[in-house]
């Protein structure tokens, strides 16, 4: 069985493919797959875009998709930016405006909690779907610190571990990651099946 991977990104395509090579035969990115397309990403929640994305592919292919959606929750910010976590500036992707703004907004704010939230969706082409959370607590630190990582990682900091998820070296980020509490919470699931 194939599954598409509904992300060009390498480093989620290496950890999926990682988790998940004992449940396919075959892994492989949009790109593998010969699929463009692009998921008007109009939900209200992460679990919502993620079922969407993972939907629209596995219609498009006849094959099983798996999709995610991310992204981080600051308590002081009601949760914001959630959602709109790539685009929180007003340009998608944007990470350098997204840190500055985030910075701004909890300017003398002392409240500082936060979680990193992953949404996984595989949808099959008989239409069944198969639904997964993971989240990483922490708080927004008062600058950046790290080169490892991207989007908020430089900001997001970890007590227990006293860095911040950009200091984390990739594969010690990969097994504490809110999108790999997701993915083996996912495979419980599809052993249960």
């Amino acid at each position: 069985m194939k599954l598409i991977i509904a992300s060009n990104n390498a480093h989620k395509l290496e950890e999926i493919k990682a988790i998940l090579s004992d449940f396919f035969d075959e892994i492989v990115s949009m790109r593998e797959a010969g699929i463009e397309h692009e998921t008007v990403e109009d939900g209200e929640t992460f679990m919502e875009n993620a079922v969407k994305k993972a939907r629209e592919i596995a219609e498009i292919s006849g094959c099983c998709a798996i999709a995610d959606d991310s992204g981080i929750c600051v308590d002081a910010l009601d949760g914001a930016p959630g959602i709109y976590s790539a685009r929180f500036s007003g340009v998608h992707g944007d990470d350098e405006a997204n840190n500055d703004l985030l910075l701004q907004k909890l300017q003398g704010r002392s409240d500082r909690g936060a979680h990193y939230t992953c949404a996984i969706a595989l949808a099959r082409p008989d239409g069944s779907i198969v639904r997964a959370e993971g989240y990483l607590y922490g708080e927004i630190g008062h600058e950046r610190i790290g080169t490892n990582g991207f989007g908020y990682d430089p900001l997001f900091y970890l007590p227990r571990y006293g860095k911040t998820t950009a200091q984390l070296e990739p594969a010690e980020k990969n097994r504490i990651s809110h999108r790999a509490e997701a993915l083996h919470k996912l495979v419980e699931l599809l052993k249960e099946q």
